[in-house]
């Protein structure tokens, strides 16, 4: 029997499921989401809005707090300039895009695109980024996964405040004037839903994983390890799009706008987000940067020189980074978005649905379409020039230096301590042999 079994689990076919599990049980979700929709909706029979919008994503950044260098978050919050970049593509630079394109679709008069799908596509340009699949992507493709949790969290905080202005901006155009919520009492209430769900399902979560490496560090290594938590992550993720999904179809969403859209928004995702994606990593490496700045300021070199390179060198960023800005740039949120465009239409808004699909269809093909390049990221990633990664070190080196004397104090002290764990159990063993 066991043979038999051992020879069907290393089968092509099997080995081949095994390695496409992700994609195999999204399947299975979005099928259960279809059928039982009243199981993980917000406000369903689990609450997922609590249990998955809460729970689940606490436990990618519990287990981001349990793996992550305080030392190196500390950095990481202080780079400015990832944050202003990511915060520039996110809000202002895809918004402004897909109003353009949803704008030229409109003005054409198509009545084979639902206008209300136009706007629910502004509304999804306008989101945040997503709070769960960036951090999962980015750590595994080998990026900055601590640079993205800081976008994730600096991003979601803003969103409350930019993503409503930012509607109203694009809503306020003879265009789509019919589609403004004109409900600014709302806005309020919007932040205090998201300042909510960032602290409990972000902040709390990563300060526990904080506080527990750093006083059991042994005991959080060995469980990280062991029972390979980095899957947890993902699974987590596919219980976000579950909810989504599920709320999507138990409010109709799908069925109320013709099949053409439905293949119009689906195609016009992949692409928009592919060339998001080349615009993040054009804006992440820009070509001149190292043409404008090919060597350190010297002794010899002008003043304005010194200080431009200072300035503008750390805007190319290395590999690691740009890996956050490329998952962080073109990705939306479903989990807050939700929240913001039902908190300004209401719950009862009749098309409340179309203006979901393209948000959900969004979040399920931006983690698809990002699953699929992760491989081909992490190779790039991998063969970072060690030259190119200390161009963008000047803001470690600044945090490190003030503590380089504890640091080395504190290694020191480990391996004196590791030095004679080694000797005491060399002695035992001599003693009892």
């Amino acid at each position: 029997m066991l043979p038999t079994l051992s020879k069907l689990w290393h089968h092509k076919f099997v080995q081949f499921a095994v390695s496409q599990w992700f994609f195999i049980v999204l399947a299975i979700f979005i099928i259960l989401a279809r059928f039982v929709p009243n199981f993980a909706r917000h406000g369903g029979l689990i609450r997922a809005e609590y249990t998955i919008g809460y729970g689940a994503v606490a436990i990618i950044f519990l287990q981001g707090g349990l793996s992550m260098s305080t030392k190196k978050l500390c950095v990481n919050l202080s780079n400015w300039r990832a944050h202003l970049v990511v915060l520039v593509l996110s809000f202002l630079v895809t918004s402004s895009i897909i109003f353009g394109f949803c704008s030229a679709i409109r003005g054409s008069n198509d009545s084979k695109i639902d206008e209300w799908l136009l706007v629910g596509m502004i509304l999804t340009a306008a989101s945040p980024t997503t709070v769960a699949s960036n951090v999962v992507m980015t750590k595994a493709a080998k990026g900055n996964d601590i640079l993205c949790l800081c976008e994730v969290f600096i991003g979601n905080v803003l969103g409350g405040f930019v993503t409503p202005a930012i509607a109203q901006m694009y809503l306020s155009t003879s265009l789509f004037s019919f589609g403004n919520p004109t409900n600014g009492s709302s806005i309020r209430a919007v932040y205090a839903d998201v300042m909510k769900q960032i602290g409990l399902s972000v902040f709390v979560p990563l300060f526990v994983g904080q506080v527990l490496q750093n006083v059991f560090p042994k005991q959080v290594t060995w469980t990280l390890q062991t029972f390979r938590l980095n899957k947890v992550g993902s699974l987590c993720l596919l219980l976000v799009i579950f909810s989504s999904f599920s709320t999507a179809f138990y409010q109709h969403a799908f069925t109320s706008v013709s099949g053409v859209s439905i293949v119009f928004i689906v195609l016009f995702n992949i692409g928009i987000y592919l060339f998001f994606s080349v615009l993040c990593f054009a804006c992440a490496r820009p070509w001149f940067i190292p043409k404008l700045f090919p060597e350190e300021p010297s002794a010899d070199s002008s003043k304005v020189y010194a200080i431009s390179y200072r300035f503008f060198k750390p805007f190319y960023y290395n590999r690691q980074d740009t890996v956050t800005i490329l998952f962080c740039g073109p990705a939306k949120t479903a989990a807050l978005g939700v929240s913001l465009i039902s908190s300004q239409y209401g719950n009862n808004f009749p098309q409340l649905g179309k203006l979901l699909v393209p948000l959900v269809l969004y979040q399920s093909e931006q983690v698809v379409t990002a699953k699929l390049l992760v491989p081909f990221i992490r190779r790039w990633a991998e063969n970072e020039n060690p030259a190119q990664t200390s161009d963008n070190s000047d803001i470690e080196k600044g945090f490190s230096d003030s503590s380089d004397n504890n640091t080395q104090e504190l290694t020191t002290a480990q391996e004196k301590g590791d030095s004679d764990l080694r000797s005491e159990s060399a002695a035992e063993l001599s003693t009892r042999s």
